[in-house]
């Protein structure tokens, strides 16, 4: 069963920065867009005021963008962010597009040892979103991937179902776990967006391009590390926009291919996804990027 914590246990901002400044680590937050005018400007300006510029949690606040076609990036800029095209990030590596694209290039982009992920379309953005997850893991060394948990209101015609979002996970992911990976499926919301790990496990897990990526980190992650090395945190409430069932569809195919491309030993077929991206430790420019990474890669050859 994954530690459970409460974003709570690390609202001391200052003896939170303390104690990262004591472990000397570097913070970067990554908020991965893609038409996300409405809620953007807000998420960067709240985040920004309170986790850079009152107190220095974050040493980098990057939004990165897979081509938005609306203001998305000018209004991320003019709060305050950094904003980058995935697109120009190893622009050798071909195109591809999604939300996985998009990680997989933060871990390139981003210079931090934690690195920390909050989606672009909050309606109730608050920093426990991001101190609740990487509060973890500078509070417990044992720790390495931190997922937020939270309710997550529906909006429906007849009115708001106050537990009705997460659709996918709970018909599609939860059971899924439960017959193949029962040690993940205590954790409440394997799907969120928001979470933070720390530089050395995210360098070596293969990526989906697509909405795959947040499983396949969870089972990399316990395949490479075990269960000891995930955390959750109870955020209270996320408020975002709910999307059609066709969308849904979508993503739950693109998850399913990430599953099976791990299902070794489930006794399902599994395979190698084209969709995928491989570890970031295995490019060279990345080693060249980060010296300590090479040194790990030279040690686990």
């Amino acid at each position: 069963m994954p530690r459970t914590l409460h974003h709570r246990d690390f609202a001391d901002l200052p003896a939170l920065v303390e104690a990262k400044e004591a472990a000397g680590l570097k913070v970067s937050l990554c908020i991965p867009t893609l038409n996300e005018e409405g809620t953007i400007a807000r998420v960067v300006s709240v985040l920004k005021a309170a986790l850079f510029d009152e107190h220095r949690l974050l040493d980098e606040l990057v939004v990165i963008d897979s081509g938005s076609t609306d203001r998305t990036r000018a209004l991320a800029a003019e709060a305050g962010a950094e904003v980058i095209l995935a697109s120009d990030i190893l622009p050798f590596q071909g195109p591809r597009t999604g939300k996985g694209e998009n990680l997989w290039k933060a871990v390139y982009q981003l210079t931090g040892d934690i690195l920390c992920f909050v989606d672009g379309d909050i309606g109730n953005i608050h920093p426990r979103f991001v101190y609740g997850t990487v509060g973890p893991l500078i509070r417990h060394a044992d720790l390495g991937y931190v997922k937020g948990f939270y309710e997550r209101p529906l909006l429906a015609a007849e009115g708001v179902d106050p537990r009705g979002g997460g659709r996918v996970t709970e018909i599609l992911v939860r059971p899924l776990l439960q017959r193949f990976c029962p040690e993940l499926a205590g954790l409440h919301q394997p799907l969120a967006g928001e979470y933070a790990a720390r530089r050395e496990l995210l360098e070596q897990f293969a990526m989906p391009t697509g909405y795959g990526v947040e499983l396949a980190h969870l089972l990399d992650c316990h395949r490479l590390h075990g269960i000891g090395t995930i955390g959750q945190t109870d955020l209270d409430e996320r408020i975002h926009r709910n999307r059609s069932l066709a969308q849904l569809g979508r993503m739950s195919g693109e998850i399913l291919d990430a599953f099976f491309a791990r299902a070794g030993g489930t006794g399902l077929q599994s395979g190698p996804n084209p969709q995928e991206r491989p570890p970031m430790i295995s490019l060279p420019e990345y080693r060249e990027r980060f010296p300590a990474a090479a040194e790990r890669a030279r040690k686990t050859a």
